[in-house]
Protein backbone atom coordinates (compact mmCIF):
# COMPACT_ATOMS: atom_id res chain seq x y z
CA UNK A 1 0.00 0.00 0.00
CA UNK A 2 2.60 2.10 0.05
CA UNK A 3 3.31 2.32 -3.20
CA UNK A 4 -0.31 4.07 -3.44
CA UNK A 5 0.68 6.68 -1.29
CA UNK A 6 3.77 7.26 -3.40
CA UNK A 7 2.11 7.15 -6.47
CA UNK A 8 -0.50 9.88 -4.77
CA UNK A 9 2.56 11.98 -3.87
CA UNK A 10 3.80 12.11 -6.96
CA UNK A 11 0.12 12.96 -8.42
CA UNK A 12 -0.10 15.87 -6.22
CA UNK A 13 3.46 17.51 -7.11
CA UNK A 14 2.13 17.02 -10.47
CA UNK A 15 2.56 14.05 -12.67
CA UNK A 16 -0.20 13.03 -13.77
CA UNK A 17 1.61 9.49 -14.92
CA UNK A 18 1.36 8.96 -11.29
CA UNK A 19 -2.56 8.69 -10.86
CA UNK A 20 -3.10 7.03 -14.52
CA UNK A 21 -1.42 4.01 -12.48
CA UNK A 22 -3.79 4.08 -9.50
CA UNK A 23 -6.52 4.28 -11.83
CA UNK A 24 -4.84 1.91 -13.63
CA UNK A 25 -4.32 -0.63 -10.84
CA UNK A 26 -7.81 -0.19 -8.65
CA UNK A 27 -10.20 0.33 -11.56
CA UNK A 28 -11.33 -2.92 -11.96
CA UNK A 29 -11.49 -4.51 -8.22
CA UNK A 30 -13.58 -0.55 -7.63
CA UNK A 31 -16.09 -1.95 -10.64
CA UNK A 32 -16.92 -5.14 -8.92
CA UNK A 33 -17.42 -3.76 -5.51
CA UNK A 34 -19.83 -1.34 -6.74
CA UNK A 35 -21.45 -3.40 -8.89
CA UNK A 36 -22.76 -5.50 -5.86
CA UNK A 37 -24.60 -2.88 -4.56
CA UNK A 38 -25.75 -1.12 -8.44
CA UNK A 39 -26.93 -4.57 -10.31
CA UNK A 40 -25.11 -3.23 -13.45
CA UNK A 41 -21.69 -3.16 -14.95
CA UNK A 42 -22.25 0.13 -17.17
CA UNK A 43 -23.99 1.89 -13.91
CA UNK A 44 -20.90 0.26 -11.51
CA UNK A 45 -18.23 1.66 -14.39
CA UNK A 46 -19.34 4.99 -14.56
CA UNK A 47 -19.84 5.53 -10.92
CA UNK A 48 -15.97 4.19 -10.44
CA UNK A 49 -14.84 7.18 -12.93
CA UNK A 50 -16.88 9.44 -10.54
CA UNK A 51 -14.55 7.96 -7.49
CA UNK A 52 -11.98 9.14 -9.38
CA UNK A 53 -12.88 12.23 -10.50
CA UNK A 54 -13.93 13.04 -6.89
CA UNK A 55 -9.96 12.25 -6.36
CA UNK A 56 -9.21 14.37 -8.67
CA UNK A 57 -11.29 17.60 -7.56
CA UNK A 58 -10.90 16.57 -3.76
CA UNK A 59 -6.89 15.68 -4.03
CA UNK A 60 -5.96 17.27 -0.68
CA UNK A 61 -9.07 15.57 1.22
CA UNK A 62 -7.16 12.49 1.42
CA UNK A 63 -5.10 11.60 4.86
CA UNK A 64 -1.96 10.00 4.35
CA UNK A 65 -2.16 8.09 7.42
CA UNK A 66 -4.76 5.50 6.01
CA UNK A 67 -4.63 3.22 3.10
CA UNK A 68 -5.71 4.99 -0.19
CA UNK A 69 -6.90 1.42 -0.93
CA UNK A 70 -9.55 1.66 2.01
CA UNK A 71 -10.35 5.57 1.03
CA UNK A 72 -11.46 4.91 -2.36
CA UNK A 73 -13.31 2.11 -1.34
CA UNK A 74 -15.24 4.28 1.06
CA UNK A 75 -15.98 6.92 -1.34
CA UNK A 76 -16.77 4.08 -4.20
CA UNK A 77 -19.29 2.54 -1.08
CA UNK A 78 -21.02 6.42 -0.67
CA UNK A 79 -21.28 6.63 -4.60
CA UNK A 80 -23.17 3.23 -4.89
CA UNK A 81 -25.42 3.90 -1.81
CA UNK A 82 -26.12 7.58 -3.18
CA UNK A 83 -26.62 6.50 -6.77
CA UNK A 84 -29.37 3.44 -5.11
CA UNK A 85 -31.04 6.41 -2.81
CA UNK A 86 -31.90 8.32 -6.70
CA UNK A 87 -33.02 5.26 -8.08
CA UNK A 88 -34.82 4.06 -5.35
CA UNK A 89 -34.37 0.52 -5.91
CA UNK A 90 -33.13 -3.17 -4.41
CA UNK A 91 -30.05 -4.23 -5.94
CA UNK A 92 -28.98 -7.75 -5.56
CA UNK A 93 -25.26 -8.92 -7.35
CA UNK A 94 -26.04 -9.76 -11.29
CA UNK A 95 -25.33 -13.17 -11.89
CA UNK A 96 -23.89 -12.55 -15.45
CA UNK A 97 -21.32 -9.97 -14.09
CA UNK A 98 -19.90 -11.59 -11.42
CA UNK A 99 -15.78 -11.70 -11.27
CA UNK A 100 -14.57 -15.10 -10.80
CA UNK A 101 -13.20 -15.43 -7.51
CA UNK A 102 -9.34 -16.21 -6.85
CA UNK A 103 -8.25 -16.75 -3.04
CA UNK A 104 -11.20 -17.40 -0.75
CA UNK A 105 -10.32 -20.84 -1.14
CA UNK A 106 -7.46 -22.83 -2.57
CA UNK A 107 -6.38 -22.74 -5.55
CA UNK A 108 -6.39 -26.57 -6.11
CA UNK A 109 -10.37 -26.18 -7.03
CA UNK A 110 -11.11 -26.27 -10.66
CA UNK A 111 -13.44 -24.09 -13.05
CA UNK A 112 -16.50 -26.48 -11.64
CA UNK A 113 -15.85 -25.83 -8.08
CA UNK A 114 -14.77 -22.35 -8.24
CA UNK A 115 -18.29 -21.16 -10.15
CA UNK A 116 -20.44 -23.56 -7.27
CA UNK A 117 -18.58 -21.33 -4.84
CA UNK A 118 -19.27 -18.38 -6.72
CA UNK A 119 -23.25 -19.83 -6.50
CA UNK A 120 -23.54 -20.31 -2.91
CA UNK A 121 -21.64 -16.78 -2.18
CA UNK A 122 -24.37 -15.54 -3.68
CA UNK A 123 -26.76 -17.31 -1.44
CA UNK A 124 -25.52 -15.22 1.46
CA UNK A 125 -26.85 -11.52 2.27
CA UNK A 126 -25.46 -8.96 0.88
CA UNK A 127 -23.32 -8.13 3.89
CA UNK A 128 -22.31 -11.40 4.22
CA UNK A 129 -20.95 -10.97 0.87
CA UNK A 130 -19.56 -7.80 0.98
CA UNK A 131 -17.55 -8.50 3.84
CA UNK A 132 -16.53 -11.59 2.42
CA UNK A 133 -15.23 -10.28 -0.56
CA UNK A 134 -13.38 -7.09 1.35
CA UNK A 135 -11.58 -9.03 3.66
CA UNK A 136 -11.09 -12.84 1.88
CA UNK A 137 -10.69 -11.82 -1.46
CA UNK A 138 -9.38 -7.85 -1.40
CA UNK A 139 -6.96 -8.52 2.21
CA UNK A 140 -8.29 -5.69 3.47
CA UNK A 141 -7.37 -5.21 7.42
CA UNK A 142 -10.71 -6.02 9.77
CA UNK A 143 -10.48 -2.24 10.41
CA UNK A 144 -10.40 -0.88 6.83
CA UNK A 145 -13.56 -3.07 6.32
CA UNK A 146 -15.22 -1.44 9.39
CA UNK A 147 -14.06 2.11 7.64
CA UNK A 148 -15.64 1.09 4.21
CA UNK A 149 -18.77 -0.28 5.58
CA UNK A 150 -19.68 2.21 8.43
CA UNK A 151 -19.65 -0.64 11.21
CA UNK A 152 -17.44 -1.04 14.38
CA UNK A 153 -14.51 -3.38 14.38
CA UNK A 154 -16.50 -6.21 16.78
CA UNK A 155 -19.25 -5.81 14.17
CA UNK A 156 -16.85 -6.66 11.44
CA UNK A 157 -15.37 -9.52 13.13
CA UNK A 158 -19.26 -11.14 14.22
CA UNK A 159 -20.46 -10.50 10.42
CA UNK A 160 -17.26 -12.34 8.78
CA UNK A 161 -17.72 -14.74 11.59
CA UNK A 162 -21.43 -15.70 10.42
CA UNK A 163 -20.83 -14.79 6.59
CA UNK A 164 -17.84 -17.66 7.02
CA UNK A 165 -20.28 -20.04 8.67
CA UNK A 166 -23.10 -19.38 6.91
CA UNK A 167 -21.14 -19.84 3.59
CA UNK A 168 -19.85 -23.33 4.90
CA UNK A 169 -23.21 -24.45 6.06
CA UNK A 170 -24.46 -23.40 2.29
CA UNK A 171 -21.11 -25.82 1.04
CA UNK A 172 -21.81 -28.61 3.39
CA UNK A 173 -25.71 -29.00 2.00
CA UNK A 174 -24.85 -28.61 -1.74
CA UNK A 175 -22.27 -31.24 -0.82
CA UNK A 176 -24.62 -33.48 0.49
CA UNK A 177 -26.83 -33.67 -2.19
CA UNK A 178 -23.94 -35.10 -4.05
CA UNK A 179 -23.20 -38.24 -1.81
CA UNK A 180 -26.88 -39.56 -1.65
Amino acid sequence: MEEDKKLYREFLDGNKGSFEKLVIKHKDKLIYFIQKYVKTLEVAEDLAQDVFVYLLIHKTNYNFKYSLKAYLYTIAKSKALNYIKREKRIVNIDENNFIELEGLEEKVFKKEQKENLLNDIKKLKTDYQNVIYLVDIEKFKYKEVAKILNKTLPQIKVSLFRARNALKEIVRKEASKYEE
